[in-house]
């Protein structure tokens, strides 16, 4: 018989029970971003009670296996806990975790608690197992919803060096193979002061114009077969004093979606190669981030019968430096909208995925560990 992988068995129904539980608790405490000490102390409360040693970094929260071994790589299980705030058209108290007809309502619930305490829960099933190919780091952070400089990137030289990245996102439990970077643009025109009435000056909205022009039909080459074109949006424009003065200078603003094709400095340099205006980038710490199909953690989820897909928005991928797959409870649809919920049975199912998802990466021969309940 070969060795056993197992130090103990863990119940997959009371972790998923254990983590409904913990979700509600996280409801309850306000965890706006740059906010998220309280849930912070949770987090580690939670994980103490475990008797899982854990680390932290502001109010980051992060721990690793039991049976941690440096010779091997490390995966990372990456969500977050901070929370946008509550919009106007909240009917329900937004941290009151109601359950009704199924359904957890509270601020966070879908985006991302349900995927946070699905990754833990998750964590604590893989947690005693030795002898795995890979370590586990999960990693709770903050900031994520402002992309802030105190989430995910303030430790990421503290877990180790990553293999890949999974990280917890409401995507209804498919393969987010790949996900749009971002890079906003200031670009300003300059052009000539002069009277309106009589023929001065150099009209700098007439010169944008030509630059705002380029950017709403130019196409980049390259196209992503997850993400599609790379695209391009003018969003604010700014200029002139008076009405009888032509305009010395136009300021316009750009927002590009970026897909794993380009890399911010490509960008830029096609931009600046075709316009006239002077460009400043505001940040190129987002970037599109993917995985490649063939990844063994993208077939494993395939093999579950899972679909890929790119996705439009921004996560903690964009900060993450090694390959990443998304994928988590919930609808990416609802979040940030008023009364947000996340059904209780999205959360099961998403433990027992999660569980699915990782075993014939963790543990290839799938010697002597339980199989996760199906459900």
């Amino acid at each position: 018989m070969e060795q056993s992988l197992v130090a103990e068995t863990v119940s997959v129904e009371s972790l998923q029970e254990e983590a409904i539980t913990l979700l509600k608790a996280l409801i309850r405490i306000p965890s706006f971003s740059k906010e998220e000490k309280l849930t912070g102390d949770q987090l580690e409360h939670f994980l103490l009670k475990k008797g899982v040693q854990t680390f932290r970094n502001g109010n980051n929260v992060w721990a690793f296996n039991k049976y941690y071994n440096p010779a091997i790589p490390t995966i990372l299980l990456n969500s977050h806990h901070d929370t946008v705030t509550p919009n106007s058209g909240y009917m329900r108290d937004p941290f009151n975790p109601e359950v009704s007809a199924g359904k957890l309502f509270g601020l966070g619930s879908n985006d991302a608690g349900g995927a946070l305490v699905s990754l833990l829960a998750t964590f604590l099933y893989y947690y005693p197992i030795k002898n795995m190919a890979y370590n586990l780091v999960v990693a709770a952070t903050a900031e994520e919803e402002i992309s802030g400089t105190g989430g995910i990137e303030s430790i990421s030289s503290q877990l180790d060096p990553i293999a890949f990245a999974l990280v917890g996102e409401p995507t209804q439990m498919q393969l987010a193979v790949a996900e749009k970077g971002l890079l906003v643009i200031d670009c300003t025109v300059h052009g000539k002061a002069g009277h309106a009435a009589r023929e001065e000056g150099d009209n700098a909205i007439y010169k944008a114009l030509e630059d705002i022009n380029w950017f709403k039909t130019f196409s980049f080459p390259k196209t992503s077969p997850w993400l599609g074109p790379v695209k391009m949006t003018v969003t604010i424009i700014q200029s002139g004093t008076q009405h009888n003065v032509v305009p010395e200078s136009c300021r316009f603003t750009v927002d590009i979606r970026l897909n794993e094709c380009y890399s911010h400095d490509e960008v830029l340099s096609i931009i600046r190669s075709h316009v006239k205006a002077e460009i400043h980038p505001r940040s190129i710490r987002l970037a599109p981030s993917s995985i490649p199909v063939d990844h063994p953690l993208v077939q494993s989820g395939i093999k579950l019968g899972l679909t890929c897909y790119g996705s439009p928005t921004t996560s903690d991928q964009a900060l993450i430096k090694a390959p990443s797959l998304k994928i988590g409870p919930g609808d990416s649809a609802r979040s940030h909208t008023a009364d947000e919920f996340i059904w209780l049975e999205e959360i099961r199912q998403g433990v027992d995925l999660y569980i699915k998802l990782l075993k014939p990466v963790l543990i290839p021969t799938s010697a002597s560990i339980p199989n996760p309940t199906s459900l």
